[in-house]
């Protein structure tokens, strides 16, 4: 086992406590990191035509001016491969060619207005449903409405961030099985891992190669370029579902492509995964997500700012309601929040409920 991947085990957990109280060595001066010396963004939220079908686990990027949604999930854990954009123009949705392998929990990113979609899950041939790690690499051209295969993601894995720097795409992270169980699928009291795992994909050259580790090994957190450098905020420190201890992070780590280094950044206030990550305007707009404890399960509806200048956090009004696993991303003057899951998952609802909404809404910043 690498050293900084985390199992879901009661040695996961340890390590993982441990990893916690060394993140959080700043943590008692987080009350001096929530405000920015440059002033906090200013906006409102705003209503806008919803998501066609109500989903959770989708993703979301812009390109182009537009919004592009991709994946979704559908019981039990099937993915339904879902392929949405949004025109701010005429506040419309137009269904576009589907993907070409139905996947969930790809890392997204985009690059020179194409879209890329790396690993994911699938269930697997036969047997229980489950979480099937996969090294897919997709380039979607919202130009042509087409998709191209790429070469391979050298990691199977799936839960994982992608961002994009100088002209290249990073997958970071992510959850995979741990290497006694081979190729079994992941399921949530099956021990599985969270990787550190930095692999860089070169669009000219079609090519990967192996990058600096990220400290804390995670999955399901946000990332985002600013300035060329690439943060890594939040996520779950073990197992890829929710009901992993010890669970949720508020670790925020920068990497340096140019250096091929990583440092640790101020907290984010509210710890989360699942949730959702946009930038604009220099800043890092963090929203939603999940917890699950023995007391309840919760979506969140904080929403925050960060400020790579200045290291530090903006409390913002929070969203309209509490959601996960939705798609997220900066538009014009707007950060789009799209579909998702209200509560948390890994729970059957009652009959007749269901905890997917087609809300579509948006913060609005001020000029």
């Amino acid at each position: 086992m690498r050293r900084r991947e985390f199992v879901a085990s009661s040695l996961g957990a340890a390590v993982g406590a441990a990893v916690e109280r060394l993140a959080g060595a700043g943590r008692a001066a987080r009350v001096l990191a929530v405000q920015s010396d440059r002033a906090a963004p200013l906006g409102k939220w705003i209503h806008l035509a919803p998501f066609p079908e109500a989903l959770e686990e989708v993703g979301g990027a812009a390109a182009n001016g537009k919004l592009y949604v991709f994946g979704g999930l559908i019981p039990i854990w099937k993915p339904a491969g879902v392929v949405y954009e949004y025109d701010p123009s005429a506040n419309a949705w137009t269904k576009r060619a589907p993907m070409p392998h139905p996947l969930h929990h790809p890392a997204i990113a985009e690059l020179g207005g194409k879209v890329y979609l790396f690993g994911g899950f699938v269930l697997p041939d036969s047997g229980p449903p489950g979480w099937v790690p996969i090294n897919d690499a997709w380039e979607y051209d919202p130009a042509a409405d087409g998709w191209r295969a790429l070469a391979p993601l050298p990691t199977k894995r799936g839960a994982a961030a992608a961002a994009a720097s100088g002209g290249k795409c990073y997958v970071i992270g992510g959850a995979a099985q741990l290497p006694p169980y081979g190729n079994l699928p992941i399921r949530p009291i099956q021990p599985h891992r969270s990787l550190d795992t930095v692999e860089e994909y070169d669009p000219a050259a079609n090519t990967w190669r192996t990058r600096a580790p990220m400290p804390t090994a995670r999955n399901h957190m946000g990332a985002g370029t600013v300035n060329g450098k690439i943060y890594v905020i939040g996520g779950r420190l073990t197992g890829a579902f929710s009901i992993a201890m010890p669970g949720n992070t508020d670790v925020v780590q920068e990497y340096d492509p140019a250096a091929n280094a990583w440092a640790t950044r101020a907290p984010m206030p509210t710890a989360r995964s699942g949730g959702g990550t946009a930038v604009l305007d220099g800043r890092l707009y963090v929203g939603g997500g999940e917890l699950q404890t023995y007391q309840f399960l919760a979506a969140f509806r904080a929403f925050e700012a960060y400020d790579p200048a200045a290291d530090t956090w903006a409390q913002l009004p929070y969203m309209p309601s509490p959601r996960h696993s939705f798609a997220m991303a900066a538009v014009g003057t707007r950060i789009h929040v799209v579909s998702g899951d209200v509560q948390s998952a890994i729970v059957p609802p009652p009959k007749g409920v269901s905890f997917q909404t087609d809300a579509h809404d948006a913060f609005e910043v001020a000029p």
